[in-house]
């Protein structure tokens, strides 16, 4: 097992460290075929600057910033997605009200929010916190509902049967059973919202590694543009991980195929 995971993990190292030798070989040459690579900085250059920001304060204040907006829409929108689709998956009428809206919402792109978040809320600030959370909630709530609604009907009657009241067959039946598919949910849900935290900034932030990414582009900083875009792959990689590991610490009965 364990040696299986470490060859896992060196393929997959390796799979890394041939795309970056092909993107160095291409910036080098400066390759024009369908793609133009003439100015793109190497990774050589991308790494030289990734280690001078490294040392400035500013860098650190700009992932903090997103880090924490991530963490405060998230928590938004594993509250409200969960409740919705727990409603959702246990009453037709919660859904017949609830879904029409998710369906409709669901397909707008965050950066088509960002104009009206900008009239509806009172700062930039609730404004980017808004639309991080919309990209987080409708996965929690469509994988929640799903999840509620496959729980075995048999386990929900036994439980009752025997005594158990609403909340208690919620709490040990239903919910336990939609664990996998909540944290499906939520694992595509940090996804999605660093997508929209990102766009939020880009348009109407002061500070965040979105912001950080497009204000280098603007001053044609083109290695600070790919350091921007690394660190948002490695945050949004890391902060899913973690999503992922959580759940897996309350799925350690389930299968490890079916987690």
């Amino acid at each position: 097992m364990v040696l299986e995971r470490l060859k896992r993990h060196s393929i997959q190292v390796l799979s890394l460290v041939v795309g970056v030798v092909i993107w160095q070989i291409l910036t080098v040459k400066g390759v024009q075929f369908i793609l133009n690579f003439n100015n793109l900085p190497t990774p050589v250059q991308v790494g030289q600057q990734f280690y001078q920001l490294i040392g400035t304060k500013t860098f650190y204040i700009d992932i903090g910033t997103s880090l924490r907006r991530i963490g405060i829409s998230f928590l938004f929108a594993v509250v409200i997605g969960m409740t919705a689709g727990i409603a959702m998956g246990r009453s037709r009428l919660a859904r017949d009200i609830i879904f029409p809206y998710i369906e409709i919402l669901r397909p707008i792109p965050a950066v088509a929010w960002i104009p009206l978040s900008i009239i509806m809320w009172p700062t930039n600030e609730a404004s980017i916190l808004f639309i991080t959370f919309l990209g987080a909630v409708f996965p929690i709530a469509i994988n929640t509902m799903q999840g509620v609604q496959q729980t075995p009907e048999l386990l929900i009657r036994a439980a009752a049967t025997l005594g158990a009241k609403r909340f208690s067959v919620l709490r040990h039946v239903i919910l336990p059973s939609a664990l996998p598919s909540i944290s499906t949910g939520l694992a595509v849900g940090m996804g999605v919202s660093w997508f929209s935290l990102l766009a939020g900034e880009i348009i109407s932030g002061q500070y965040g590694i979105g912001y950080f990414t497009w204000e280098s582009y603007e001053l044609i900083r083109y290695p600070d543009v790919v350091v921007g875009m690394v660190t948002i792959g490695v945050l949004g990689t890391l902060s899913t991980s973690l999503v992922r590991l959580a759940a897996r610490l309350l799925l350690r009965w389930v299968p490890p195929e079916q987690r």
